[in-house]
């Protein structure tokens, strides 16, 4: 019942605040953020005090085809869960500074995406799981095309209607997949699916109408064509969901669909797809180097580490799946830090373009300080949280093949040099007309900062509780995976 409790949260407050009206919808969307990071910390004592096995809420949903309302909840979906409701109340946060229009539509968008998120993470039932997937991509398709900063609407209308197109039509793919696995084994339960004695060719056809869903969402090279855009055009608030939340369902659903229900298939192909994954990160990390728009560089960026991780899911082993599943967490921080600053900077200074900023570390200290730390996070500087993720995945790599993980460990320098570089002609130099004027940090984005850097600083100094967290789950996944 309580996983039913956690679902219905963001729903109810969805509907209260697009009844509140846009005086008060922002408010009313926090304190159902708010609510939701509560109940999730309910549930996360809940399913210490069971021990290894996971919370189950589980009812009859339909009879023909047998469908069930399946939550399940272990230690992998309780990390998405909590990263989700973490980051929910943030987001909302962020758009504080703004006046939007129809805002009781946005604010109640935002929480029914965070309702299809939960929904992804905690679905025990393949068929509710792909409602759920659908779900949470109408409401950041109407927020990204109704809400975007760029004032051109036809191409934006573009860029997100080839988002949507992409991601529905992988979809489509998967739902076939599930309806073919459902006349095997008779339902769409993880009981069910895992384990199934299907023929190679049975599988490899499986592999690929799954993974063509998750690889799209990731995004998995040669995917990557609507996200540069889709970042850019979207709201700040609408980026944050997409990149720390929302790619995060198609590498949690590797984990969870893919490998353990195909693991013949998944070895078949594992050596194809590896190399597509070491080419984004090398990829994603060249074309950084060439952006002069910030939110592009950070959206190439993002694109490059979700490389390394899909690389790591792939390698089959134990330090492969914990460094994917720490990176995915540390990602969702280091990334809504990221492009919150770019949203300050755009705020203040009417401009994304690289080349046009420069000295704001002379007029706001506090906002230079806050920025190097997060960048400093994002390429994995020893006592941040993407440290021990991607030591992990290296390492995992390393096991697979010495060649990958030498070309794969490049993105440690790449990145390092180009998020350095953005910095150093960001927030270093002299100042100019559009930056001289520059504010400092409010009490507001202060607090923000502020959160996300103790959960860089936490994790970083102290991962053992999120290890021991998802360990359990990640052994389950592994063992059908090596079958």
């Amino acid at each position: 019942m309580l996983l039913a409790l956690l679902l219905s949260v963001p729903l109810l407050f969805a509907l209260l605040t697009f009844l509140s009206g846009d005086r008060y919808a922002k408010f009313v969307s926090l304190i159902g953020g708010s609510a939701t990071l509560v109940a999730t910390v309910f549930v996360a004592l809940a399913l210490k005090q069971n021990g290894v096995n996971p919370i189950v809420f589980t009812r009859e949903w339909v009879a023909n085809p047998l469908i069930t309302f399946n939550l399940t909840l272990d230690g992998l979906a309780l990390a998405l869960v909590a990263l989700t409701a973490i980051l929910i109340p943030i987001i909302i946060a962020t758009t504080f500074d703004k006046t939007l229009d129809n805002a009781k539509s946005f604010y109640s968008l935002v929480l029914l995406m965070e309702f299809g998120l939960l929904g992804v993470f905690l679905a025990g039932d393949g068929f509710l799981y792909y409602i759920f997937w659908e779900l949470a991509l109408i409401p950041i398709y109407f927020i990204a095309l109704l809400w975007g900063d760029n004032q051109d609407k036809v191409f934006r209308q573009r860029a997100i209607f080839k988002f949507f197109i992409y991601t529905l039509a992988g979809s489509l793919f998967m739902l076939l997949a599930f309806i073919y696995l459902y006349q095997t084994a008779g339902g769409f339960t993880t009981e069910k699916l895992y384990g199934l004695n299907l023929s190679l060719n049975e599988q490899s056809l499986i592999f690929w109408a799954m993974f063509l869903a998750f690889a799209i969402k990731i995004p998995v090279f040669p995917f990557p064509t609507w996200q540069p855009d889709t970042y850019k055009e979207a709201p700040s608030a609408g980026t944050m969901l997409l990149a720390g939340i929302m790619l995060k369902m198609g590498l949690y659903s590797l984990l969870r669909w893919l490998l353990p229900v195909v693991p013949a298939g998944v070895e078949f192909w594992t050596p194809y797809i590896m190399v597509l994954a070491v080419i984004g990160v090398i990829y994603g990390s060249i074309i950084a180097f060439k952006q002069d728009d910030l939110k592009k560089l950070l959206a190439y960026s993002s694109f490059a580490h979700v490389g390394l991780i899909t690389a790591g899911i792939f390698t089959l082993t134990r330090e492969g799946f914990q460094g994917a599943t720490a990176q995915m967490f540390a990602h969702g921080l280091n990334v809504v830090g990221l492009f919150f600053a770019a949203h300050i900077i755009y705020q203040r200074t009417g401009t994304l373009s690289i080349a046009q900023l420069g000295g704001i570390r002379h007029v706001a200290p506090k906002f230079a300080t806050a920025f190097m730390i997060v960048v400093l996070a994002s390429v994995a500087l020893p006592t941040t949280n993407a440290f021990i993720g991607e030591f992990l995945l290296l390492y995992s790599l390393f096991e697979y093949n010495t060649y990958l993980s030498i070309v794969a460990g490049l993105t440690i320098i790449m990145g390092a040099v180009y998020m350095l570089r953005m910095y150093q002609y960001v927030m270093l130099g002299e100042t100019n007309e559009r930056t001289a004027g520059f504010e400092d940090l409010n009490t507001r984005e202060l607090t923000i900062f502020a959160i996300l850097i103790i959960g860089i600083f936490a994790m970083g100094v102290y991962p053992k509780p999120f290890m021991q967290l998802v360990q359990p789950s990640l052994e389950t996944i592994l063992s059908y995976s090596m079958r």
